[in-house]
């Protein structure tokens, strides 16, 4: 049976205090809208409508963003989640498989959770996620009769009776989506907050003689980001738990809780991780690699063997071969750095290409921007490029070539040639003490006047 995902994201989130709609907060370098799409994704989804309100536009973007064919469906007033949930239905008329609905704002729902919600629904014709709450607090409670879910009841419906029970409902749901539609459109707004609850579908299911049951996931999978706090929380739930794969998949860390990943970072085993390393979005570092203290990724790929850092920056388009060195104080942008190539200090690689075995030498810069537009610089093979050197792209220095440090490269050089582009030294002797002699006595007259 094909799948098509519903993921509510219309809410304000006014307890965020924020001009930012609250899915667009977010969580390991990705917004917790993209965290719920990638969940689902994993179930190869025919359909994915995202229901966007408040900060529509931005949402709606983000969402195609990650997903180009992503549909976008608009609930102007929010009345509920069943009156969310409708708003999709034109999107996926004739689609004849299985909805499951979930949130923007519930970012950890596994991909294995949502498999089993899958499966089960082959027996029920309505299935739910539910979990077992340390706190039950004011979330639905879940009406168990053994493995049928008689009802899902709202905390500020319920009695003393139901609010003791621990099995809560988390809010994801999945049907076919002409059995989903149909009870959607029964559903009242007869309730205590006057909306349009989803849950009421399972009460109208049982009364049509309908199956429903609930699976449980882990609460922590559950975790909504309402708050700040609980952003926070999120994102401290998320790096405990990559920080605990990576070393389960043998990434050595010296000090893991330093170690901040990206929600899609993929480093391979025996790759060394010292403190204070930050992996932004779309970063995988093969095996064998040794990613050095205070080092920034983001958007690159780092071969096996190669070094980083100390505090380097690589951003996004950067690639490093194999046994590539990129040193301290090194930013590397748009560049690939080719096999056993050298970039170990104060430098500025942007828009190049640095060809195998090639050296480049303290404080050299790519000057790759002219103001409008960027240009590429080409360093071949086995180059050795001296320290200070201003490359001004664009510029191609050729296999087994040289310049001398502090030169300004305004033109191509040549194989093996070696480059010099400075001005020539002059000395002076004796001239160093008559100019400060002119210098003191300038300053005592200004000091006395």
């Amino acid at each position: 049976m094909s799948t098509a995902l519903v993921i509510l994201a219309a809410g304000q989130g006014t307890r965020m205090k924020s001009d930012l709609p609250k899915v667009l907060h977010h969580v390991a370098g990705a917004p917790l809208l993209v965290h719920a799409m990638r969940a689902g994704a994993s179930l190869a989804p025919e359909h994915t409508v995202v229901v966007t309100g408040h900060g529509a536009e931005l949402v709606g973007k983000a969402a195609r963003a990650y997903d180009e064919d992503a549909r976008i469906a608009h609930q102007a007033e929010q009345k509920g989640t069943a009156h969310a949930v409708a708003q999709a239905a034109p999107e996926l008329a004739g689609f004849e498989g299985d909805v499951i609905v979930l949130y923007g704002d519930t970012p950890f729902i596994s991909p294995e959770t949502l498999a089993r919600m899958r499966d089960a629904r082959s027996t029920h014709d309505v299935v739910v996620l539910g979990f077992e709450a340390a706190d039950p607090g004011r979330y639905g409670r879940l009406v168990m009769s053994e493995d049928a879910l008689e009802k899902i009841v709202e905390f500020k419906d319920s009695d003393d009776a139901t609010r003791a029970i621990t099995f809560c409902n988390s809010g994801v749901i999945s049907a076919s989506a002409k059995t989903l539609f149909e009870l959607i459109d029964a559903v009242s707004d007869d309730n205590a907050a006057g909306e349009y609850y989803l849950t009421d579908i399972v009460g109208l299911a049982r009364g049509r003689g309908l199956s429903a049951t609930a699976i449980a996931c882990d609460e922590a999978e559950t975790l909504g980001v309402n708050s700040r706090a609980e952003l926070a929380q999120a994102e401290a739930a998320f790096q405990a738990r990559a920080r605990s794969e990576a070393l389960d998949n043998g990434v050595t860390m010296h000090a893991p809780e330093t170690v901040y990943f990206g929600f899609d970072t993929v480093v391979g085993r025996d790759t060394v991780i010292e403190p204070n390393v930050v992996f932004g979005p779309n970063v995988t570092v093969e095996s064998g690699a040794h990613i050095r203290a205070f080092s920034h990724l983001e958007g690159c790929h780092v071969a096996r063997g190669a070094v980083v850092g100390p505090y380097a920056r690589l951003r996004p388009g950067a690639e490093l071969a194999e046994d590539a060195r990129i040193g301290n104080f090194v930013e590397v942008k748009n560049a690939q750095i080719g096999e056993g190539a050298k970039v170990n200090h104060l430098s500025y690689v942007g828009d190049a290409n640095v060809g195998a075995g090639s050296n480049v030498g303290a404080g050299t810069i790519t000057c790759n921007y002219d103001g409008v537009m960027k240009h590429r610089t080409e360093i071949g093979e086995r180059v050795f490029i001296g320290s200070n050197t201003m490359l001004v792209a664009p510029v191609t220095v050729g296999d087994d070539a040289m310049t001398a440090s502090g030169s300004v490269i305004t033109h191509d050089v040549a194989p093996e040639a070696l480059a010099i582009a400075r001005a020539r030294q002059e000395v002076k002797p004796g001239m160093a003490r008559k100019l400060f002699d002119i210098l003191k006595k300038k300053k005592a007259i200004r000091d006395k006047g």
